[in-house]
C-alpha cells in the first residue's frame, strides 16, 4: 500500500469515528430529552406554577419552588455580573502578564472546574453555621461563587478578541483610559460578554448541591431570604426520590422546565456568539 493510500485509509478511518462519536452523543442527548418530554410533558399545566408544593397524596404544583429559583438566580446574576465584568476586564487589560493577574487567572481557572458541592460546603461554613440557619441569602451567595468564574473567564476572551488598533485609535485621540474602557472595548465586546452572562446563569440555573447546603428548601411561599426558601432543583431530587407517585411526576414536570430553560438560555448564548463573529467577519 502506498503511503498515499494509507492516509486516506487513515483519514476515512478517523472522520468515521469522529462522525460515530458525534452520533453517541446525539444519541445520547436525545434520549435523555425524549425520557424527559415523555414523563414531564404531562405535568406541565397551569397547576404547575400556580400552586405551592403538597403533601404527599394531594395535587399541587411547584409554584414556590420556581419562585424561590428564580429569586436567588437574579440575586447571584445581579452580585456575579458586576464582579466577573470588572474581574475580567482588570485581568484583560491591566493584569495581563504580571505575575497577580498570573495567579488571580490560575485560581479563577480552578474555580471553574471545582464540584459545586465544595463551594455549597464553604458557603454552609461561612453563612449557615455562624448564623445557625439556613438561608436564601447563602443560596444566592453559592449561586453567586459558581457564575463568577464563568462570567470573569467569558470576558477575559470577548476583550482579548478587542483588536489593539481600536485601543490606540482612541488613545491617539487623547481619550481617557477609563473611557476607552467603557466606550470602545466594552461597547465592543458587548456581546461576546452578555453571552458569558447568559452561560453563567444556565450554569447555576439546575445547580442542586450547594443549595442542599445553603438554603434547603421550605413548602411555604416565602420572599424573605433571610429564612430557608424552596427551589427548583432541591425539591426535584426530593421529590424523585420519594415513593409518591405525585411527587415524582412533579419531579419531572420540574426537570423538564429547568432543562428547557438552560437549553434556551444556550440557545441564546450561542446565537449571539455567532452573530458577533459574524461582524467581525464583515468587518
Amino acid at each position: 500500500m502506498s503511503i498515499i493510500s494509507r492516509r486516506y485509509l487513515v483519514n476515512r478511518i478517523a472522520l468515521g469515528l469522529s462522525f460515530a462519536s458525534a452520533m453517541v452523543g446525539l444519541a445520547v442527548l436525545a434520549a435523555i430529552l425524549w425520557t424527559l418530554f415523555s414523563n414531564g410533558l404531562a405535568a406541565i399545566t397551569l397547576d404547575l406554577f400556580t400552586k405551592m408544593t403538597p403533601p404527599p397524596g394531594s395535587d399541587g404544583g411547584l409554584a414556590n419552588a420556581i419562585y424561590g429559583s428564580v429569586m436567588m438566580t437574579l440575586l447571584a446574576t445581579v452580585v456575579a455580573t458586576p464582579i466577573g465584568i470588572l474581574a475580567g476586564t482588570y485581568l484583560s487589560e491591566y493584569g495581563r502578564g504580571t505575575r497577580l493577574g498570573m495567579v488571580a487567572i490560575f485560581i479563577n481557572d480552578i474555580l471553574l472546574a471545582a464540584p459545586s458541592i465544595i463551594i455549597g460546603l464553604f458557603v454552609y461554613a461561612l453563612l449557615v453555621v455562624p448564623f445557625k440557619h439556613f438561608s436564601g441569602y447563602a443560596g444566592a451567595a453559592a449561586l453567586a461563587l459558581i457564575a463568577i468564574p464563568v462570567i470573569n473567564r467569558t470576558t477575559q476572551d470577548m476583550l482579548l478578541l478587542v483588536p489593539d488598533a481600536m485601543r490606540e485609535a482612541a488613545a491617539a485621540l487623547g481619550t481617557p483610559r477609563w473611557k476607552i474602557m467603557t466606550s470602545v472595548i466594552w461597547r465592543s465586546a458587548r456581546s461576546g460578554m452578555l453571552t458569558g452572562v447568559l452561560l453563567a446563569v444556565a450554569r447555576i440555573s439546575g445547580e442542586t448541591a450547594p443549595l442542599l447546603f445553603t438554603s434547603l428548601n421550605n413548602q411555604y411561599w416565602t420572599s424573605d431570604l433571610s429564612q430557608p426558601i424552596a427551589n427548583l432543583p432541591v425539591v426535584i431530587f426530593q421529590f424523585a426520590m420519594s415513593p409518591y407517585e405525585d411527587w415524582q411526576r412533579l419531579a419531572w414536570g420540574g426537570a423538564l422546565l429547568i432543562t428547557v430553560t438552560i437549553l434556551i438560555l444556550n440557545i441564546l448564548a450561542r446565537t449571539l456568539s455567532a452573530g458577533r463573529l459574524f461582524q467581525r467577519k464583515e468587518r
